[in-house]
């Protein structure tokens, strides 16, 4: 195939997303010059607290939590969803056994809670309709009296489709059951608020707000306690022991800081990119949006094309200079289809044939173009070659 790359156009932010730089700039003195320790004593150690204490006001004021001691820093959103997941089972075991989840949830969930099985623990995973959403009322009839906890994430990074989670946290509310929710997909990109949306324990990831890699957040909302897994110093309030990751922590709350005041604008610009792609891509015959049409996050297009598949798809867009994905970067060291496009009741073969299309902050109007353009020819070249398209004439 003869190259046809233009300028880079970087539509994977769903995988990785790059640090602001006002964020990078908050960080870098505590790189070489401010590197105290924040449980030291002296005035660099008392310095370092003043900023850990700072960034954790700054996220809980994202998320709408009334006290920042809510708020414990981890090193990424998997270890905040083990933790929760593990820390809840494991300190209400006496009062019961039962978890339920959906059948879409990140791998961080999927793979923690069948570990939690295999400890004797029982998982309900309720399915989600063909648009991947999930049926509170199903979470509801799942609830037995073994039940200790209830874990729905947020929004799903695959599809875009975005759960009903304050009717979810208000059953369980009402039937005083346990509620996480993995927010990573959504915090930062969509307004979170775990007091009016009645969740007890929230996951959050630095790097999806435009943060460092290597940071994440638990919120706990007060006077629920989870069961710890590191031991050691008893840093973050006894539930995260280890030296506080004080540059990453910085920035996380500098990146908290910054879509607590961008969000809404940043939103606006998305969905109108965002809902320009899934129209032109859409015009492609053959071809279907993935995840709910309307409860979607702002920066997610997800697709399906028939009759090809989406390794291909992703392969010929790189060498015309677009980053793409066919799905969760998490779950791509392994050859099955997604089990969330599986999980809404995809063959097998048409999960296969997946794009995904992840807006961000550094997108524009250029960029949605060139991509508009190139989809329709890498698709076109694709099934002329394969064996399956109905070919005309």
């Amino acid at each position: 195939m003869k190259s046809e790359k233009m300028r880079p156009v970087y539509m994977d932010y769903g995988s990785a997303s790059p640090v602001d730089a006002r964020v990078l700039e908050s960080m870098l003195p505590y790189f070489d010059k401010d590197i105290g320790n924040p449980s030291s004593l002296h005035s660099a150690g008392r310095k370092a607290r003043r900023e850990l204490e700072a960034a954790r006001a700054k996220v809980a004021n994202l998320i709408g939590a009334p006290n920042p001691k809510s708020v414990i820093f981890t090193s990424c959103a998997t270890e905040s969803n083990n933790l929760a997941l593990r820390g809840a089972a494991m300190r209400y075991k006496d009062k019961g056994n039962h978890i339920i989840t959906s059948s879409v949830e990140h791998m961080s969930v999927m793979n923690t809670l069948k570990d939690l099985q295999r400890s004797g623990f029982e998982a309900t995973y309720v399915p989600v309709d063909k648009d991947g959403l999930v049926d509170a009322e199903r979470i509801k009839n799942a609830i037995t009296d073994k039940t200790i906890l209830i874990s729905i994430m947020y929004a799903n990074g695959e599809v875009g489709t975005v759960q009903p989670i304050k009717e979810i946290g208000g059953i369980a509310s009402d039937k005083k059951i346990l509620f996480h929710v993995d927010g990573t997909a959504a915090v930062g990109k969509v307004p979170v608020n775990v007091e009016d949306e009645h969740i007890d324990l929230l996951t959050l990831s630095s790097n999806d707000m435009y943060g460092p890699k290597g940071v994440g957040a638990l919120y706990i909302k007060q006077g629920i306690r989870i069961m710890p897994f590191l031991l050691g110093g008893g840093q973050e309030f006894g539930l995260r022991s280890g030296s506080e990751n004080i540059p990453g922590i910085i920035g996380m709350g500098k990146a908290a800081e910054l879509a607590q005041k961008e969000m809404i604008d940043d939103g606006a610009r998305l969905i109108w990119m965002r809902d320009r792609l899934i129209e032109n891509i859409l015009k492609l015959e053959y071809t279907y949006l993935t995840g709910h049409r309307t409860k979607r996050l702002p920066s997610v297009a997800s697709f399906r094309f028939s009759f090809i598949e989406g390794e291909s798809i992703i392969l010929q867009l790189n060498d015309m200079g677009i980053t793409a994905s066919t799905g969760s970067a998490c779950s791509s060291k392994t050859l099955e289809p997604s089990h969330v496009l599986i999980a809404m009741g995809l063959r097998h073969e048409e999960a296969h044939g997946s794009l995904l299309l992840t807006l961000g902050r550094y997108n524009n109007d250029e960029d949605v173009g060139q991509v508009i353009e190139a989809v329709p020819k890498v698709v076109t070249r694709l099934r002329a070659l394969s064996p399956l398209y109905p070919k005309k004439g």
